[in-house]
């Protein structure tokens, strides 16, 4: 089957794009005029999805997720990371590991440090700001560096399936893709007919998500050798708060 390509916004485009659609794809050169870096501070970054530890929660029994997650809060224009904590959604956001406390291994040190780091989290607290009304001062943010392999012959993305979130605005950055097929990504309005969808396969090309207005999926994945992956990075951002069982 044919990859089809996203369409692309301009930078300029994203705040309108976004409001009229609930989500834009941001190419890779568009990436690095929002973030503000290089393309090797990026490269730099995405060796970092090597080595990562397997999901253990995955409730289909697979071995082919693997993860890293960590917590920050943006305020004030400070981006400070939180004591580890973990993941938990409700079951009305992920029918199939909602209602866990899932405690990952947390992000290395030595990535949190780097520059493209925190001009990444900058730059998406930064839009979360712009396409706030009024203007949020204080983000929450969850950071998940994803592998996803073909171990068990397909890798699934999104075993949940069509999801939302739970939060407020969604950023998925496709980090690489080696030697596979498939993991078209599908998004669809949550209260209405519109959809679309897309093949994410350049590297560090990005989509963001109104998380409050759009649902999403990426379809499973097939080695096109013996065997592949793909990686991305999950980060979310919620307003205030982050979820959790209590609230």
């Amino acid at each position: 089957m044919q990859e089809l390509k996203p369409n692309y916004a301009e930078l300029s485009g994203l705040k309108s794009s976004l409001e009229k659609y609930g989500f834009c794809v941001l190419d890779s050169d568009t990436v690095l005029q929002l973030i503000g870096c290089t393309a090797d501070e990026l490269k730099d970054l995405a060796l970092d999805w090597d080595n990562m530890p397997l999901d253990k929660y995955l409730k289909d029994g697979g071995h082919y997720r693997r993860r890293r997650h960590s917590s920050f809060i943006f305020e004030d224009t400070k981006i400070t990371q939180v004591p580890h904590r973990s993941h938990w959604q409700s079951l009305d956001y992920n029918a199939l590991h909602g209602g866990m406390d899932r405690l990952f291994e947390p992000m290395m040190p030595a990535t949190v440090i780097k520059t493209a780091w925190s001009k990444i989290l900058d730059a998406l607290a930064q839009t979360a700001n712009q396409l706030s009304h009024p203007i949020r001062k204080k983000w929450c943010v969850e950071a998940h560096q994803f592998r996803i392999d073909t171990t068990d012959g397909i890798g699934r993305p999104t075993p949940e399936g069509a999801h939302r979130d739970g939060v407020n605005y969604v950023a998925v950055f496709m980090v690489g893709r080696h030697d596979v097929k498939g993991g078209e990504t599908r998004v669809f309005d949550a209260n209405g007919p519109h959809g679309e969808r897309f093949t994410l396969t350049q590297a560090w090309s990005l989509l963001l998500l109104d998380d409050t207005r759009m649902i999403h999926e990426s379809t499973p994945i097939q080695p096109l050798k013996k065997f592949g992956f793909r990686d991305t990075l999950v980060v979310t951002l919620s307003e205030n708060n982050f979820q959790s069982a209590a609230v």
